[in-house]
């Protein structure tokens, strides 16, 4: 396994809405190390999400490059970067992004699935929900299940493919107090048994200092605060 996970350097995303350019990200580089855990903050248009969808292999940057697990992710096609983000990366959001109709084994097998395997997906599925403590809840659907549950079946589809990296957007925004504890005791207890490679992008102070480091976005720009107080820009973390 690779040191490094994440390599970006440089990245910019520029969006054009009508005549005008947006730039969301102006030249940003960040390193991710293998079993690391690592929080990504900022207020509302810092470039949080952009910076994510682009860690996550769901979209390009405008210029810049990015390698994950040592790949070079950041000039692939729409076809390649799918295929890169459904055996790489996990995603746990928010809102859960399970499907309704099917019960929790099966939103676990769906990653699988996609990734072409055809035998012991049923096993693995089971396996990856004991993992979360829901080996009792396997044939539940979702609205059988508490915000919690469902998250614990969101981070088990996550890690069921053995990603590289998960990326996890605000993963206790939807919980009640003691459910989001419990989901962030999980997570990481998994980064320490597992070593898995956490990213989370958050707006939660709570959430970041539970992490081993924090990346603070501005108006597309990585800072730091120095001694004065001062809010910097920084060249790479």
């Amino acid at each position: 396994m690779k040191d490094c996970v994440i390599e970006a350097k440089d990245l910019t995303k520029v969006y054009l809405m009508g005549e005008i350019e947006v730039y969301a990200l102006r030249g940003v580089s960040l390193k991710v190390n293998c079993g690391e855990v690592l929080s990504i903050m900022g207020p509302s248009g810092s470039g949080k999400s952009t910076l994510m969808n682009i860690l996550g292999a769901l979209d390009r940057p405008s210029s810049g490059s990015y390698m994950l697990d040592g790949e070079l992710v950041s000039s692939l096609t729409d076809d390649q970067l799918a295929e890169i983000r459904n055996r790489k990366v996990g995603f746990i959001f928010q809102s859960f992004n399970l499907l309704p109709r099917m019960t929790a084994l099966g939103n676990v097998q769906l990653p699988m699935r996609y990734a072409g395997g055809t035998t012991g997906l049923k096993d693995k599925a089971v396996e990856a929900l004991e993992a979360v403590g829901l080996g009792d809840r396997i044939h539940h659907r979702p609205n059988e299940l508490s915000g919690g549950q469902q998250q614990r079946v969101a981070i088990a589809r996550a890690l069921v493919n053995n990603p590289s990296i998960v990326l996890a957007d605000e993963p206790t925004g939807n919980l009640d107090t003691k459910s989001g504890d419990e989901i962030m005791e999980l997570l990481l207890s998994l980064n320490e048994s597992q070593g898995t490679t956490l990213v989370f992008v958050t707006h939660d102070p709570e959430i970041a200092a539970q992490t081993q480091r924090v990346v603070n976005l501005r108006d597309g720009l990585v800072t730091t605060i120095d001694s004065n107080g001062t809010r910097k820009a920084v060249e790479s973390v």
